[in-house]
């Protein structure tokens, strides 16, 4: 391996173990999330009154908004271990065989990407989640026996960010299903607040302000800007972190005023490029910023219709009025949200 490579998997690993300290650990430590807060908060007590498992959870949304950090805390709640894992690392049964055999009474198995399940995997949760059971065949031939192995009683947690993805039986055995949405600006604010105290590093209201707001209405993207902001304020402003120092920690990386990426205005200047007022299919877009059809739909896209800059019609994307106003550029009269323009027959 490259010394390029070693460094640059050193880098992953310490944001990643930097990722994992900052997490929140309790409940009362979860900002945001307000409505999803008090639902776990009532169902975790009314379990461990009764002294049973959580009913099986699902967990949507965008990436970066505490999919997994919740379903941590909800095993800390319950006062049980949590097991982690991910749909593709599920290649077969006998992976899950060993995982589900592994739990102790009431212990939360979280599954991300659940919408990844290979299909074998899939069909053996179903009686393992509805009847604390799963089925192996052993042997081969005449002689195969189809055996039932008995599970403790268990919790499952599953996570995508995809849940339109998921088949209807499996979605149809989670018992709660929480929608997790983008936060407000004061919690991320009281995110970067926390975190920069976890941190140790000295950050004032205008910086963390302005690190809130270009955070795309994303945790892990606020934490990520904050360790940003350090390092630059480390080497060019003593430490400190106040609203000039992000913004020009910003600026190095990129992240213009609305918190536009490089990636964000690549997609974008396909849309207001050659194919300008044309509908553009997700694929294209791909191939043409050079990155995988799953990260345009899951990371780009959401934000960019949130802030009003991508339209989705049934022929394609559309940069919206906004974006080319944005971006300085003139508006199409086919833009949505240009006043001047007449419907198309799609559009209607």
């Amino acid at each position: 391996m490259s010394d390029e490579r070693v460094v640059a998997a050193s880098v992953l690993e310490e944001e990643q173990a930097s990722d994992v300290a900052l997490r929140p650990r309790r409940l009362a430590e979860f900002v945001g999330q307000r409505a999803v807060h008090e639902q776990v908060r009532i169902l975790v007590e009314a379990a461990t009154q009764r002294g049973e498992p959580l009913d099986h959870i699902l967990l949507h949304g965008p990436p970066g908004l505490g999919k997994t950090t919740l379903a941590q805390i909800i095993a800390n709640e319950m006062g049980v271990n949590a097991r982690l894992t991910s749909g593709p690392a599920l290649e077969h049964q006998g992976v899950l065989a060993s995982i589900l055999t592994s739990l102790d009474d009431r212990d939360v198995f979280f599954i991300d990407e659940v919408h990844r399940l290979n299909r074998a995997v899939e069909e053996a949760l179903y009686p393992a989640m509805e009847d604390l059971a799963f089925d192996f065949v052993a042997g081969k031939g005449a002689g195969a026996q189809t055996l039932r192995l008995s599970l403790n009683r268990f919790t499952v947690i599953g996570a995508t960010t995809r849940a339109g993805a998921l088949g209807g039986p499996l979605r149809d055995r989670f018992g709660v299903t929480f929608r997790l949405d983008f936060y407000e600006v004061d919690e991320l604010v009281a995110i970067v607040n926390r975190s920069a105290s976890l941190l140790n590093v000295a950050v004032d209201a205008g910086g963390a302000q302005l690190l809130a707001r270009r955070a795309r209405g994303t945790p892990r993207i606020a934490n990520r800007l904050l360790r940003r902001a350090r390092d630059y304020a480390q080497v060019r402003a003593s430490g400190h972190i106040n609203a000039e120092v992000a913004a020009a920690a910003l600026e190095v990386l990129g992240i213009d005023d609305i918190g536009l990426d490089e990636l964000d205005r690549r997609v974008l200047g396909v849309l207001t490029g050659s194919l300008r007022g044309h509908p553009v299919g997700v694929q294209t877009i791909a191939v043409s910023v050079q990155e995988d059809p799953e990260t345009i739909e899951d990371i780009v896209e959401p934000f960019l219709i949130r802030i009003g800059f991508l339209a989705r019609t049934p022929r394609g994307r559309l940069a919206t009025a906004a974006a080319y106003r944005h971006l300085g550029l003139s508006v199409p009269a086919t833009a949505p949200g240009n006043v001047d323009a007449q419907p198309g027959l799609f559009e209607r």
